[in-house]
């Protein structure tokens, strides 16, 4: 039976009520059209550019036509013999993905791709792997939420997640892998409560190496692997948001003290990821109770991380670690998240709390500079940030600022919004586990 999931995403997927993400540019931002979408992306370099007729005015259709042609060239070269002549095509495609909004194009060849991608991850290389699990992310985020993305991740669950835990296997290879198999679960079985629940133990098998064993001893982890056990956490903090509050308040009871342990690492980027995941799991535990106590020990913690001044660090690792820590001891203290807009056209979304934050930056990780043309134009982002149908406006069209006021209601109206509406959807949702 076909579903039609995107009326739900917005309420628990970081569509954190439509009201946050509106217009608001300044003059210069209105001053020219809002294109089409390939006409938008066609001022994106990338390796499908590299033409004959390069620089030459092309009108639309044409355009659409010559992008189309070496989209298929790329798929065609996705089954050649050559290692390198298959890696090429999937950077193409890679950048091609980024920069366009190519659902109907693909949606006609996603077995097709979606069996070039399992060959290359099942036969290539480590770097040949980890761009092609890039592009699986990227065609699950194309294909929209709907079963075309369901279908292609049914195929490509299970080597993602072979990949991922293979100790063999490249370790930019296995990163790669647990980044795409949390997004592409994200997007195509956010109601299939049985893949959810396997991607997640999946990636739970890999960070959980991470944590002290019985002597309260953290494990020295060999070269790579904090990025690996990073990917694998933000992967897993992203489904994290899918849970219902019967399994959250259990993934709350088993990880988070021994995350809190994790703070010790001796991996900057890593405390970093283990601190922005805590701040996640209190924020969703204070949803579903507003009694939810954190540790005295772990404020403890998050203060001495947020002032470090070791001097065997890197200066830059310091500043970096002392500024996400003074976010997070800032939120556990005070329940209070530094709001940050992010602008695209005329529009913008608000980023206003550790669950936003991750989703948001789960996409900006697979989409790369192309992340902003995608908010505009995908009807799946644009339906997870509470943006409506994309807007078709012309020079013509002025946006109006809304006054500090009228933004200061908004805002009051969206917090107090927020934890009824989540609460209500995990609570529809929690047969599902």
């Amino acid at each position: 039976m076909p579903r039609s999931k995107k009326g739900k995403r917005s309420s628990n997927k970081g569509g954190r009520n439509g009201v946050k993400g509106g217009s608001g540019a300044s003059d210069d931002d209105l001053a020219s059209d809002v294109l089409s979408h390939y006409s938008s992306a066609s001022e994106n370099a990338s390796v499908l550019d590299d033409s004959p007729g390069a620089g030459e005015p092309l009108d639309e259709q044409t355009a659409q036509e010559e992008t189309e042609d070496k989209l298929k060239q790329c798929i065609d070269n996705l089954m050649d013999k050559s290692a390198k002549t298959r890696l090429a095509a999937l950077e193409s495609l890679r950048g091609a993905f980024s920069s366009r909004l190519l659902c109907d194009f693909l949606t006609e060849r996603r077995l097709t791709i979606s069996d070039c991608l399992e060959r290359s991850l099942r036969k290539g290389g480590g770097e040949e792997q980890a761009v092609a699990a890039t592009v699986c992310a990227q065609l699950c985020v194309q294909l929209g939420g709907g079963d075309e993305s369901e279908e292609g991740f049914k195929i490509l669950r299970p080597v993602l997640s072979a990949i991922m835990i293979d100790g063999c296997a490249s370790v930019a290879a296995r990163q790669s892998c647990a980044s795409a198999l949390g997004m592409c679960c994200y997007v195509s079985a956010a109601e299939d409560g049985e893949d959810l629940v396997k991607s997640m133990s999946h990636l739970e098998s890999v960070f959980t190496t991470s944590y002290p064993n019985f002597e309260g001893t953290l494990p020295t982890p060999k070269a790579g692997i904090p990025g690996l056990h990073s990917a694998a956490l933000h992967a897993w903090a992203l489904l994290v948001t899918l849970c219902p509050a019967s399994r959250l308040t259990v993934l709350l009871d088993i990880h988070l003290l021994k995350l809190q342990a994790c703070l010790e690492s001796s991996d900057v980027n890593y405390r970093i990821a283990v601190g922005e995941t805590i701040a996640l799991l209190v924020e969703l535990g204070r949803d579903i109770d507003r009694e939810f106590e954190d540790s005295d020990m772990l404020c403890e913690c998050l203060k001495g991380l947020a002032t470090d001044g070791n001097k065997h660090r890197a200066k830059n690792d310091r500043r970096k670690q002392r500024s996400i820590f003074r976010e997070v001891l800032h939120y556990i203290e005070n329940e209070d998240f530094t709001e940050e807009k992010i602008r695209f056209g005329v529009e913008g979304i608000y980023i206003d709390s550790w669950m936003r934050r991750r989703v948001y930056d789960a996409f900006k990780e697979v989409l790369e500079s192309g992340v902003r043309h995608h908010l505009q134009f995908n009807p799946l982002l644009r339906d997870i940030f509470g943006l409506g149908p994309p807007l078709i406006l012309d020079s013509s069209v002025k946006a109006s600022k809304i006054s500090r006021f009228e933004k200061h209601l908004f805002n009051s109206a969206a917090f107090k919004a927020r934890t009824k509406l989540r609460n209500k959807v995990r609570d529809k949702r929690a047969d599902v586990m």
